[in-house]
Formats: C-alpha cells, sequence, structure tokens
C-alpha cells in the first residue's frame, strides 16, 4: 500500500502498547509497507502505559506486566520486528502454587483457566477438600442433564453448577483474578475462556469437555510465555524509537480535548492546538474514548461510558539471598476466599533467568493486591502495603527476612472488565462507529486484556483507517 502522493495524516491518541502497534502498523517501523504520516499523541509524561519498567535496589525491574502470551503470535512478532528477537526469554520455571486451605498447594496439571481434566492430578494436589473433589464426580454422570447457557453466561455460574463451587472459588478465581483482576461471577465466558464455550454449549461433562480440549491440542515445544531480558517494559520503548525512525511524531504531555468530523476528515484538539487529521485511531480507555466521541458518536460513547475497571497495586520487593533462603517456584496465587491481604506473589529471580543473571546476591519478588469493586487497599499507604505483604508471605512461604528494597505500583482503573454481554457490547460500538469513516478503536477494552491481544486489536484498527483512506481516495495511488 505504498503511496506515491502526498502520505495521508493519521492521529493515534494513546501511547500505551496499542496505540504504539497502531503507529508503528501505519508508518511501515514495523516492517509494514509505509501507508500514512503518524501523529501520536499520549497525555502522560511517559509512552508504554501498563507496560512500565523501573529500578529496585539498583536492579530494573518490572513494574507493569512481566510476561506475554507466546503461543499467540502478535506481541513475539511486534518484539522481533523491533530488533528485541535476541531478547526474547521463556519464564526458567513454571512450577506455581496455590495458597489455599492454610497451605501452599501445587498447581494442579490438566487444567483449563482452573477447569480440572486430571482429576487423579487434581485430587493429589491437595487444592478442594474430599467433598469438592466429590462433587466434580456429579459432572461426569452420563445422565445428568446438559447446562443451559445461551449465547453467554458468567464464568462462575457455570462452572460451579457442573462442578461445585469449590473448583470456582479455589481455582477458577485465583487464575481469573491474575488476568482480570476482577470476579468469576461476572466474567463472561464467552469474552474470558472462550475455549470452553463451544463444551458449554455441546452439553455434556464439563470435565471431559476440557479432556478434548487437551487432547485436540497439538504437543507444542514453544513456551506459553515469553518475557524479555531486562524487562517487558522495554517492548513500548523498542517500538517507540522504530517508530520514531519511521517518522512517527510522538508527543508526550498532549492531552487531546475534543475530536471533530469535518468536510476533510477529521479535527483533534490537542492541548491548545487543533489538528487536522485524515484518521483518527483512539487507543485510549474507554472512559477516555467515551468523552471524545460523546458528540460525534453518542450511542457508542454511552457503550464506552459503561466498561467498568479493576484498580489493583503491585509490591515489589528485593531481599538480600543469603537472609531469605531459596524460595522454591515461580510464586503463587491466593483464592478471594481464603481472605488474605495479597491476590497472587510472583517469584521474579525463580521466574526470570535475566533478572537472576543481572543480581545474583538479590532476591526480587513482587506481590498483587485488589481486585473490581474492591480496590480499598490501594488507599493505604505504601509501607501499610508492604507490611501487608510481608505477614502474607511470612505465613505462606515462610519468609521471614526483612527486605531491603520496596516499591509500590498503583494501576487505578487498570483492568477493563468483561461482563456477561461484554462482546456484544463491543459489536454494537463498532457498527456504531463504522458510520464515521476514518475512525477506529483499539486497546484492552474490547477483544482482551492480554499484551498480543491489545496488538492484534491495534493492527485491525490500523487496517480499518487504511482500508477507509483507500476508499476516499486519501491514499497516494
Amino acid at each position: 500500500m505504498q503511496s506515491t502522493g502526498p502520505l495521508p495524516h493519521v492521529v493515534v491518541v494513546g501511547g500505551g502498547i496499542a496505540g504504539l502497534a497502531a503507529a508503528a502498523r501505519l508508518s511501515g517501523a514495523d516492517g509494514s509497507p509505509r501507508s500514512a504520516r503518524v501523529t501520536l499523541l499520549e497525555s502522560g509524561d511517559r509512552l508504554g502505559g501498563k507496560l512500565r519498567t523501573g529500578e529496585l535496589a539498583g536492579i530494573r525491574v518490572d513494574l507493569g506486566a512481566e510476561s506475554m502470551l507466546a503461543r499467540r503470535p502478535e506481541a513475539v512478532a511486534l518484539a522481533r520486528a523491533v530488533r528485541l528477537g535476541d531478547a526474547l526469554q521463556p519464564p526458567a520455571t513454571a512450577k506455581a502454587a496455590i495458597w489455599t486451605r492454610g497451605a501452599l498447594r501445587p498447581m494442579p496439571t490438566g487444567q483449563v483457566m482452573g477447569v480440572p481434566g486430571d482429576l487423579e492430578a487434581l485430587a493429589d494436589s491437595g487444592v478442594l477438600s474430599p467433598e469438592g473433589l466429590a462433587r466434580i464426580d456429579e459432572d461426569l454422570d452420563p445422565d445428568r442433564p446438559a447446562s443451559e447457557v445461551g449465547d453467554d453466561v458468567a464464568v462462575g455460574a457455570y462452572i460451579a453448577e457442573r462442578l461445585g463451587r469449590e473448583v470456582v472459588d479455589r481455582l477458577v478465581e485465583p487464575l481469573l483474578g491474575g488476568v482480570y483482576a476482577g470476579h468469576a461471577d461476572q466474567l463472561s465466558l464467552r469474552a474470558a475462556v472462550p475455549q470452553l464455550l463451544a463444551t458449554a454449549r455441546g452439553g455434556g461433562s464439563l470435565v471431559q469437555g476440557v479432556r478434548a480440549l487437551q487432547a485436540a491440542t497439538p504437543a507444542n515445544p514453544a513456551p506459553v510465555f515469553q518475557g524479555i531480558d531486562g524487562g517487558i517494559g522495554r517492548l513500548p520503548l523498542a517500538v517507540a524509537e522504530a517508530c520514531r525512525a519511521a517518522g512517527v511524531e510522538l508527543r508526550l504531555g498532549t492531552e487531546v480535548r475534543s475530536l471533530s468530523r469535518t468536510p476533510d476528515g477529521w479535527q483533534v484538539g490537542a492541548g491548545e492546538e487543533l489538528l487536522a487529521a485524515d484518521a483518527v485511531v483512539l487507543a485510549v480507555p474507554a472512559p477516555a474514548a467515551a468523552r471524545l466521541l460523546a458528540a460525534e458518536a453518542p450511542a457508542a460513547a454511552a457503550e464506552l461510558a459503561e466498561v467498568e475497571y479493576a484498580g489493583m497495586a503491585l509490591v515489589t520487593l528485593a531481599f538480600d539471598r543469603s537472609e531469605l533462603g531459596e524460595p522454591a517456584g515461580s510464586g503463587f496465587l491466593v483464592p478471594p476466599v481464603d481472605g488474605r491481604s495479597i491476590k497472587a506473589s510472583t517469584f521474579s529471580s525463580n521466574k526470570w533467568r535475566w533478572l537472576a543473571e543481572a543480581a545474583p546476591d538479590t532476591f526480587v519478588l513482587r506481590t498483587s493486591v485488589g481486585r473490581h469493586n474492591e480496590e480499598q487497599d490501594l488507599d493505604r499507604d505504601d509501607a501499610d502495603l508492604v507490611a501487608r505483604s510481608l505477614r502474607d508471605l511470612a505465613e505462606a512461604a515462610g519468609i521471614t527476612a526483612v527486605p531491603r528494597a520496596s516499591t509500590v505500583t498503583r494501576w487505578r482503573a487498570g483492568l477493563p472488565q468483561y461482563p456477561v454481554g461484554h462482546l456484544d457490547r463491543v459489536d454494537r460500538i463498532e457498527k456504531q462507529i463504522a458510520g464515521l469513516p476514518g475512525l477506529a478503536l483499539c486497546g484492552a477494552a474490547y477483544q482482551g486484556v492480554g499484551i498480543p491481544a491489545c496488538i492484534a486489536s491495534a493492527w485491525r484498527a490500523a487496517t480499518l483507517v487504511q482500508g477507509a483512506l483507500a476508499r476516499e481516495g486519501t491514499m497516494g495511488a
């Protein structure tokens, strides 16, 4: 789609990974044909959104997302396109545990987002009580009627009906909480665990459905997740560098105050300036998109305003390794039903080889607190959050050492929630936006919260505006 005439001007609003990926695709910074002159506007003082690195005890650490799903191709492909391919690194260990019923218990194998397929492994783990295990057996009764799920159903309600409440409380909740910081009884099966939807609609045993899914999945030696040497926070910085080299104008500290359609395209109110654009990509959270679209697309804006977000905080701790001992595995998840302060802990120095090699005498770990509608802990001061984390770490893993450094990172309104009907809402928004040529939306609020999903969303948005520009004749021949 290389132009021989003047390139159209596309304004990308938002400098998280989605906005950067859209700018890279339009400008050719990711190796694609250049199709536009791009200006990216970010209201904050840095790029990267929820991907961020910082220093703790002189060590570079991730203060946001720390890994990306590698079984989806988009994030790995983008990392390679911006010359981070050699820095990709799988976890050194994926051996996780669940802190429940008074002990750290091994994460059962043979499950899909907590839904068990291997009942022997589940029994051996000790995660469920004998009563909870017995309840699962009811799902295998060939005479048991199918569950009615319709077009969509809450994850927790469906799984509890089939397998009992313990499976939801002690397996599904902690795993889903790590992805969405949400509640299984509110999250959409269709949006959050789509691989189980066909099984649910087909009826019959859920356990057998999980077994069938796993049997149908070809053996794949590639890692499920990848990190980056030096932290996932390097990815947006590398994309930004590639964008600059491709001629993208990156403006920080520039709040977009207005967006309006003009006879020739779009007008973007950026700070005190009005920018003319042939097309616009909105890569901002749903509330910001709702505000900007209130005049031009009020129905879409109303839908976007209904998207709810969860806040969370990360407590990152650095210990002298000689005082800590050797905690095993990659960390542990905590079921909310157990009433702990933390919802998870990652033993980062075990999980990432690059971190252990960069600081062999230091052990870095982190905990997370906060879930949707349970963000009150985010208002506690840093010292309180650190103290609460240390109390839980001592009880769960016997960690009693005093950290030599700590930092708390708060992500308020950090993760969009996908309730029942979420994908129908997204479909309505997209249909309403389709009537505004040269406008596209992308980011975590739509088709997935993970890094690859956000990048895929950005690429789709870039394709949509490229198509609109070509139809309007703005794209050079």
